[in-house]
This record gives structure tokens, sequence and C-alpha cells, in this order.
């Protein structure tokens, strides 16, 4: 990587903790925004194509394209960004994904829906990729594991509250509302971050050439890469249906699908928070155990997830499993690669976008193609794989 200005001195050094803890807490709001943005589809698919006149399947291009935009995104503007104000870079993708949600809930017809998805991909995957390694430059060494699970437990929150809040205000109103909400959210997030983040100047510039470089030479970074790619894909092969899979394989009535993914949002809170204290002492482990969890949980739907009360007790799971995948994977990649973490996740931030993007795809497929519980037993057999890999790395210097 090649320095920008080493002098300058983190920003947790010159703030006092409370406002750099204001500081991170407005930078969860944004990845909180992002992720609602994201995922709001998951709860929405049957109304939005009844509405728009399209399948499920082709419904879940919802998902698809912004992950497909992200995936691209991610590594293009981190090298983009070059010498801008982090802060800066951080309020423009906030602004955009406002702007794109409401222009979703004007749509007059399913391209313009997918067009405003495309640019949700674009901030997306530019947000994260920089907010995910400012932890380190907002608060003290020692409290950064914390900074961590706080920035990316918003990705916990977006299933707990926005996802089951979009999808409620869906069946309230319709989903139009849904989406209008989501944008006036994203401008909430944009007031935050330019009143309560503080400057944050380029330390580092990165070529492009120097991705696929980082990811040739660091073994850590090409198995956190294999990882996230498999782990994301199979959690969005099913994920993305979980409303098609709640009601015809378990039998849930569909006025309790947005209840259901509350307790979902819930288990992936308290799996965020358990996962980023043993993340920061033995990485590996941790995947390992959210990968058989989330493999059991899939598996698991089409025998004994035939009732409601199978169903929902495997959803809890499967909500538990999942909650830690991000903060997992972000310390994974974190770990392989200290001295180059911003180019370190945008490869990851890539990887699992692009993950979502064929998850949701591959689904689609299935469940059109095929059936719903098709669907459980694809991103099983891939989630499997994920812990086949992690366990493979155990000679790696990441732990």
């Amino acid at each position: 990587m090649t320095a920008v200005d080493r002098s300058t001195p983190p920003a947790a050094d010159t703030r006092s903790p409370l406002k750099s803890w204001l500081a991170v807490w407005a930078i969860a709001l944004g990845i909180f925004s992002l992720m609602t943005s994201e995922l709001l589809p998951v709860g929405l698919l049957t109304p939005v194509g009844s509405d728009l006149h399209v399948s499920d399947g082709t419904a879940g291009l919802m998902v698809t394209v912004p992950g497909l935009v992200a995936a691209v995104s991610a590594p293009l503007i981190t090298v983009t960004a070059g010498r801008l104000d982090r802060r800066l870079v951080l309020c423009v993708l906030i602004g955009l994904v406002g702007a794109a949600n409401l222009a979703s809930a004007f749509a007059p017809n399913f391209a313009t829906v997918l067009a405003a998805r495309f640019l949700v991909g674009v901030s997306v995957g530019g947000f994260w990729a920089i907010a995910g390694g400012l932890a380190v430059r907002l608060v003290p060494e020692k409290q950064v594991p914390r900074a961590m699970a706080v920035i990316f437990g918003g990705v916990s929150t977006a299933s707990v509250v926005g996802v089951p809040a979009g999808t409620l205000a869906g069946e309230l109103s319709s989903w139009r509302t849904a989406f209008a909400a989501v944008g006036v959210l994203g401008l909430v997030a944009l007031a935050c971050k330019l009143w309560l983040v503080p400057p944050l100047p380029a330390t580092q510039t990165i070529r492009l050439a120097e991705l696929p470089r980082l990811f040739r030479e660091t073994a850590g970074v090409r198995i956190g890469v294999a990882v996230t790619f498999l782990l994301i894909t199979g959690q969005f092969v099913a994920y993305t249906f979980v409303r098609p899979i709640l009601q015809d394989i378990s039998g849930v009535d569909p006025d309790l699908i947005s209840t259901l993914l509350l307790g979902y949002g819930v288990a992936g809170i308290v799996g965020n928070t358990v996962a980023s204290s043993w993340a920061a002492r033995d990485v590996r482990r941790t995947l390992l155990v959210i990968a058989v969890a989330l493999t059991a949980a899939m598996a698991l739907f089409p025998l004994i997830g035939t009732s409601p009360a199978g169903g929902i007790g495997l959803l809890v799971v499967w909500g538990l499993a999942y909650g830690g995948v991000s903060v997992s994977l972000q310390t994974w990649m974190m770990k392989a690669a200290p001295q180059a973490s911003e180019a370190a996740s945008s490869l990851f931030v890539a990887a699992f976008n692009l993950s979502i993007a064929l998850g949701a795809l591959v689904g689609g497929l299935a469940v059109d193609a095929l059936a719903t519980t098709s669907v459980l037993w694809v991103g099983g057999a891939l989630v499997l794989l994920t812990a086949l890999t992690a366990w493979s790395a155990r000679r790696t210097q990441v732990s």
C-alpha cells in the first residue's frame, strides 16, 4: 500500500470517548440502513411480485441486482476514493441509498425498481468496504472488537428491526410505504454522519492491481474469500425465500411472518454479540460452529420444520447462527491482512455481496423450476462446504 499521511492521528486519539462512540453508532446506523435496504425485498417478494406482475423467482432479482453491483462497487470505490475524506465518501453513499429507496417507492414498474436497486448496490458495496475498517480509527485499540460488534450489529439489527418492520409496513399499508420509510431512514443516517462522524482523511491509497496481489500472496485472505463465498451463497439461496419456506413448508399464517422475522432478528443480535467475543479469541472455531449450526437448521427444515412449531424453532436457530456471520468474517479478514485493512475489507465485501446475488439467483431458479424445499438442500450443502473449508485452514496464521 502507498502511504498518504501516516502522521494523521486516529480520531480516537483526539476526541472524547463519548464522541468516539457516537461516531461508531452513527456508522452502525448507516450499516443498518444499507442492510435493511438490501434485504427489505426478502419480506416483500410476494406483494411486490403480485403488484408488478412478476413471479417470486423474478422478484428475487431485487436481491440479486444490488448484490452483483455491490460486489463490483466495493473494490472500485475503495480504489477510486483515493485521498478523499472517508466521512465524505460515506455521506455521499448513504444519501444515494436514501434516494434510491424513495425512487423504488414511486416506481411505476418492475424495471424501475431494478434500476433503483442498482443504486442500492453501489451504496452497499462502497459504504461497507470503507466502514468495515474504521473502528480502529475511532476508538482505542482495546475497544476495537466491541466497536466492530456495534458496527456489524447493524447487520443483525436490520434483520430484527428493519426487515420485519418493513414487512409489517407492507402488510398494514403497501410495499411502497415500506420502501419510502427506508428511504427516509437513509436520509436520517446521512444527517447523523454529518453531525457525529469526525473528518477521516485517507491514510492509504490503493491501486487496483494491489487487490489481486493481496489475494494471491496472502493465504488467509484467499481462505476468507472462499469461506465468505460458500457461506453467504448458501445462506441466501435459502433465506431469500424464507417467506415461502415458512408458508409452504411449515404452514405458518402469512400474518405472522413479520413477527417471526422479528424473532429471527432477535436471535441474530444475540448471535452477533456472542460471536464478536468468540471471534476475537478464535475466529476459525467460531466460523466452524456457525457453519455447522446453519447447515443443521437448513437441512432439518424439510424434516422437522413441517409444522408451525418446528419451523419457528428452526428459524430461531437459523437466526442465532447467522447473526455471528458478518462480524466473524470481517474479523477473519482483518486478522489475515492487518496492514491492508481497507483492501482486505473490499475483497470481503465484494465476495459477500456477489454471494448474496448468486444465492438469490440460484434460489430463484430452484424455486421456479423445482420446489421450495430445494433451496434448503442446496443452501445447506454449500454451508457444509464452508465448515470443511474453515477446518482445512487450521494451518494458516489466522486464529
